[in-house]
């Protein structure tokens, strides 16, 4: 992204700060209906793409090109002919009302024009992949079998992608950006304008930092409380990662496991309450469950996936011989203390959601509650500069979250209004046949292929309309188990090579081979596949059953994943030979998923094992010899 200065820094910062503030009075004062406020939203969080992001690295890296200012005005005239006149929209009869040239320049220029947004700001992968579904809307009465459907003529693919109210650009998906999204993501702008990094530095070194593997274990704690705030595993890893990753590397861990564990732990920032990303506010809009929900439901997997991250962790640390951070490093309870009044807004945000308030109108009142709350103390006031840093901080990512769910929403037009989506669902059936187990591996390994360069939310949205109803004909599973097993696979795309964002942002600041890297995140993520499949089969880990059968399905899951987690690391007290890592990670896998046997039977021999090999005879005090990537 460019760094602007002089009047044109200004002058964009301003737009996305009024851009921001606008959403954020919407949130109290009222939304416009939902085609002008989706018209509105992309009009004024599309053109600034053009002058932030250059077209290739040969671009002005300081300033917009004539063409990127030639495009930014382009990309605000298709929404603002919407906005000005929408009941010409909502009038017309779609596939029978013919469109007029503009409508048909204005159409198909706006679906170009977030192509080309996707690709800078995003990923070449997901526009390629826009472009495949809108090449097939033309092509498709050529195609044989369950790929054919009928001729669509030009008029009738603009429309659908154009002027359909229910999908395409201006569909529900983004509404769901200008409205619950655009809020959080504010809220988290200005949690970290504040200040909140700091307690949870702190937190993190007070908890983790006098154990061995220190730095790392730091890493675990700061990169989940800060996911909590920003919403971006990429952006995690960058400013989590630009102090973590230099450290546990003094520490002496290789440099391609630091990025791998500080991508591993950023990821988990979006399945970890009580913000959980984009996609997980659009999972409460699409399966029409409050977000409180979703957020409870949430808790537990949150805390089995950083369990498996620490635990992996901790044998590494060991099998290094890395001890813990030196003592003056280690925040004290005071140092904690001085931040703790930064509680208070997450304590806001959650008990208006569990009055079953509004998710953005609990979130207008908790960040009031973060410019409020940070008057307590002098080093963390928030003054006019820091408010309008939020805001544009809040705005261009605004920016990015809309052009990515617009990509989404041509492509769910694509697939839904071609039959496409069936298409899909029919073949993976196929494939399935009766096994829900082999149903559940497809619908996963989907979410992991689109995930591979596509961001999370429309990975997740894609797959979530592919598969999800597939899953849920099973009856196996609710709603909200299936969809969080969907999220969970997006997410953990992130960190799954060979193309991982998470992954290549912790390569860069690692100084590390990318492919090394994203091996050790998939490696140090191995908890959040784990558990995304167990949602499918033990419900009570969303909180979906008694307090026994929930404290069961916990212990058991849990005890697979530290297995797991022993036998890939390969070091508990001291080196396992390789018999007994296949044994290890064979137990783990039925402690955590043999749903048919009792969970406490499961729980009770997987820890019986994990501390059987605790208290193996010590090897000597010296550290395991370990292949520097």
């Amino acid at each position: 992204m460019r760094v602007l200065k002089g009047p044109v820094g200004i002058g964009i910062s301003l737009w996305l700060a009024a851009m921001a503030a606008l959403h954020f009075y919407y949130t109290i004062g009222g939304y416009p209906e939902p085609l002008k406020l989706a018209s509105l939203h992309l009009m004024l969080a599309v053109p600034p793409v053009f002058l932030l992001f250059p077209a290739r690295p040969a671009s002005p890296a300081h300033r917009p090109s004539a063409l990127d200012w030639v495009l930014a005005v382009l990309a605000f005239l298709p929404s603002l002919y919407i906005y000005l006149d929408p009941n010409r929209v909502y009038d017309r009869s779609p596939y029978i009302d013919p469109l007029t040239a503009t409508e048909l320049v204005l159409g198909t220029l706006m679906t170009l024009l977030v192509l080309e947004a996707v690709r800078r700001s995003l990923s070449v992968v997901l526009s390629i992949l826009v472009g495949v579904v809108i090449l097939y809307m033309f092509i498709c009465e050529m195609l044989p079998g369950v790929w054919y459907y009928r001729d669509l003529p030009y008029g009738q693919v603009v429309d659908i992608l154009y002027l359909m109210t229910g999908s395409g650009l201006y569909g529900q998906l983004t509404g769901i950006s200008a409205t619950i999204v655009a809020t959080f993501l504010i809220f988290g702008a200005f949690l970290q304008a504040s200040g909140m990094g700091n307690l949870f530095m702190n937190v993190g070194t007070f908890l983790a930092g006098r154990y061995s593997g220190g730095p790392a274990k730091v890493v675990v704690v700061e990169s989940g409380l800060f996911g909590m705030t920003s919403g971006s595993s990429v952006a995690n890893v960058v400013v989590t990662g630009a102090v973590t990753i230099p450290e546990m590397k003094r520490m002496g861990f290789p440099a391609a496991m630091a990025g791998g564990i500080e991508a591993a732990a950023s990821v988990g920032g979006l399945i970890m309450p009580p913000m959980m990303g984009a996609a997980a506010f659009v999972m409460a809009e699409v399966i029409s469950v409050p977000y409180i929900d979703i957020v409870a439901a949430a808790a537990i997997g949150a805390v089995l996936y950083y369990l498996g991250v620490f635990a992996s962790v901790h044998f590494m640390a060991r099998k290094l011989g890395i001890k813990a951070l030196p003592k003056e490093e280690i925040a004290t309870f005071r140092d904690v203390l001085k931040d703790i009044h930064f509680l208070i807004p997450l304590i806001v945000l959650i008990w208006l959601m569990s009055q079953r308030y509004s998710p953005y109108y609990s979130a207008f009142w908790a960040t009031v509650a973060v410019f409020a709350t940070s008057w307590l103390r002098a080093h963390t006031r928030m003054g006019w500069r820091k408010v309008f840093d939020a805001f544009v901080d809040a705005g261009s990512t605004i920016c990015m979250i809309a052009v990515a769910v617009a990509a989404a929403g041509i492509i769910t037009a694509g697939l839904t209004n071609t039959g496409l989506l069936l298409a899909f669902s029919g073949i993976i059936k196929t494939l399935a046949g009766d096994s829900l187990l082999l149903l559940v591996l497809l619908v996963a390994l989907s979410c992991l292929f689109l995930g591979m360069g596509v961001p999370t939310t429309p990975a997740y949205i894609i797959t979530a309309a592919i598969g999800a109803p597939l899953i849920a004909e099973s009856g196996t599973a609710s709603l909200i188990a299936i969809h969080l097993f969907v999220l969970y696979f997006a997410v953990m795309a992130d960190a799954t090579p060979p193309v991982a964002a998470a992954s290549y942002a912790a390569a860069a600041i690692a100084k590390a081979n990318p492919l090394a890297t994203g091996a050790w995140a998939f490696r140090m993520a191995a908890g959040g596949f784990i558990t995304g499949i167990a949602f499918i089969y033990e419900p009570a880990l969303t909180l979906d059953g008694t307090v026994y059968e929930i404290v069961t399905a916990t212990l058991a899951v849990s005890a697979g994943i530290v297995l797991i987690s022993l036998a890939y690391v390969g070091y508990s007290s001291r080196p396992l030979p390789i018999w007994l890592r296949l044994i290890l990670f064979a137990a783990g896998v039925a402690c955590a998923l043999w749903h048919t046997a009792p969970e406490l039977l499961r729980g009770i021999v997987g820890y019986a094992i994990v501390a059987g090999l605790l208290f193996l005879p010590k090897a000597e005090d010296r550290p395991a010899p370990v292949t520097q990537n």
